[in-house]
Formats: structure tokens, C-alpha cells, sequence
């Protein structure tokens, strides 16, 4: 399978309103059609895993969008906008990102992404 279609089938068919799959070095390897993430915002979003306190102060943007930063550890983090929100899952090889907004609720989107994220991680990804 593709890593397109790791996000077509597996995130954006699961309800998610976006999804992008990225190497650690912040090269994004796929993502959905409308979702204009950058390599710059996903080294930073790595950058923060290694210091949360920038995420305290100043949340996690992505495709330009700011999310108040909820919660995370060494391999998940939350954010918050409005209605919906982000969850991130970072792996071996690869970050996960996953936007999501009404109906579908937090703990849905940590599901849907963790479920490809400990998939991946079994697979050595």
C-alpha cells in the first residue's frame, strides 16, 4: 500500500477532515488533497516533541491554522480549535497528523490515528 493511501483509506475514509503522513526528517510523504501542511510546520511540530514548553506558549500550527496545545508525551500530541482539533502520533520512522472537527470527536480522531501509528510502528515504520 501506498503511503497515499494509508491516508485515503486508513484517516481521511475514518472521517477525519485532514491527514498527512511525514518522515521525521520533515519531508511529508502524503496527505490529503485540501491540506496544505508545510515541512517547515512539521519540523517544528518534531521540534516541540523535544520541547513542550514552545507548545505551551505558542500551540502547534498546521496548514497556517493555530491549535492550542492540550496534552502529549514522547509519542502523542493534542490541539485543540474551536469545535475539532489535531492529533498527532509520532512513530519510528514517521509523524501522523490528523485533523478532525464536529461530528467526529476527540477521543474518535486519537483512535483513528494511534490505530495506523501502532500499525506502522509494528511494520518497523
Amino acid at each position: 500500500m501506498s503511503w497515499q493511501q494509508y491516508v485515503d483509506t486508513q484517516l481521511i475514509s475514518k472521517n477525519l477532515k485532514k491527514a498527512a503522513i511525514a518522515g521525521l526528517d520533515g519531508n511529508i510523504w502524503a496527505k490529503s488533497a485540501d491540506f496544505n501542511l508545510t515541512s517547515e510546520e512539521v519540523k517544528a511540530l518534531l521540534a516541540s516533541y523535544e520541547d513542550t514548553s514552545k507548545l505551551h506558549s505558542n500551540g502547534l500550527v498546521l496548514d497556517g491554522q493555530k491549535y492550542f496545545y492540550l496534552s502529549g508525551d514522547d509519542r502523542v500530541v493534542r490541539g485543540k480549535q474551536g469545535k475539532g482539533g489535531v492529533h498527532l502520533m509520532k512513530t519510528k520512522q514517521t509523524l501522523l497528523v490528523g485533523v478532525y472537527d464536529e461530528p467526529l470527536t476527540a477521543p474518535e480522531a486519537a483512535n483513528i490515528t494511534e490505530s495506523l501509528g501502532e500499525y506502522l510502528s509494528n511494520c518497523g515504520y
